[in-house]
């Protein structure tokens, strides 16, 4: 790729695509909220209503009088900044692929995608609710995978389909072992870290997923969440392609703004699960 040839605004939407393609934490999240990011510290206003009541009607009699919907309004702070900022020498570049700053470009995505997730995924003891196993085995993982959906159903949640499971590779092992059937509608068409659902609640592996040490070993803070739950906006502000000064190299720098909110806590289940063996 030659600077001349560096048009901006689609490596940057090339960029989008590769991000996209690499979120799992990311991906579970409400992204309805991105709007114009500009700079570190930009605030993302979350708007929602109260509940709406329902009564119950009777013939001949006049209904009350119409419920006034009072808006909420939650700030989600773009907190975080990062940047790549990567060169090609001119030699290596005329002796490689042609593909080579791509190649680099999907690495960068790569990087800022666990970034995000692990962001996401820091955020664990906002959860609204927890459930903790000591001594988490192939025998009682599939039982805790469905307490949590449970738990979430109990608060409210009433499709499966907009459940999510996120769990670290160990406990997705513990699930596999666990040789319980996966249903998947089509394996080929399965999202970035999927590996099935079971009750219909899709399970996704991460290795971003938080691993905290204590005495006896790693608590893995594994997520049941709705896709509403967590609320994220990002922005891709600056992509620029240049000649270092003092280098025969073509260079590309990016800086990556984004946050991430606990909106509805109670859509949030923490796993606090220790595997047996731990």
């Amino acid at each position: 790729m030659a600077i001349k040839n560096f048009i901006p605004t689609v490596w940057s939407e090339n960029l989008y695509q590769e991000l996209d393609k690499k979120y799992i934490a990311v991906a579970n999240c409400n992204r309805e909220y991105e709007g114009e990011i500009r700079e570190r510290g930009n605030t993302v206003r979350i708007c929602g209503i109260n509940d709406v009541i329902v009564s119950e009607y009777t013939k001949n009699a006049n209904m009350s009088a119409p419920a006034a919907l009072s808006d909420t309004v939650r700030d989600l702070v773009i907190d975080q900044a990062k940047y790549f900022n990567f060169q090609i020498d001119d030699i290596d570049r005329a002796q490689s692929s042609p593909k080579l700053m791509e190649a680099a470009m999907k690495n960068a995505a790569n990087a800022l995608a666990n970034d995000a997730d692990s962001y996401v995924f820091n955020l664990y003891s906002q959860a609204g609710k927890t459930l903790t196993s000591e001594a988490v085995t192939a025998e009682n993982i599939v039982d805790l995978l469905i307490d949590a959906r449970t738990t979430l159903f109990e608060g409210n949640v009433s499709d499966p389909g907009d459940i999510v499971i996120e769990v670290s590779p160990e406990i997705a092992g513990l699930i596999l072992k666990a040789k319980v059937h996966l249903s998947t509608d089509n394996t080929d068409s399965l999202e970035a870290g999927c590996i099935g659902s079971i009750g219909g609640c899709k399970i996704f592996v991460s290795n971003n997923i938080v691993k905290v040490e204590g005495e006896s070993g790693y608590t893995h803070k594994c997520f049941a969440r709705t896709k509403r739950a967590i609320a994220f906006a990002e922005q891709l502000s600056e992509i620029d392609a240049y000649r270092p000064e003092l280098r025969f190299a073509d260079a590309v720098k990016g800086l990556h703004l984004y946050g991430a909110k606990v909106v509805y806590p109670n859509e949030m289940v923490l796993l606090n699960l220790k595997p047996a063996n731990a």
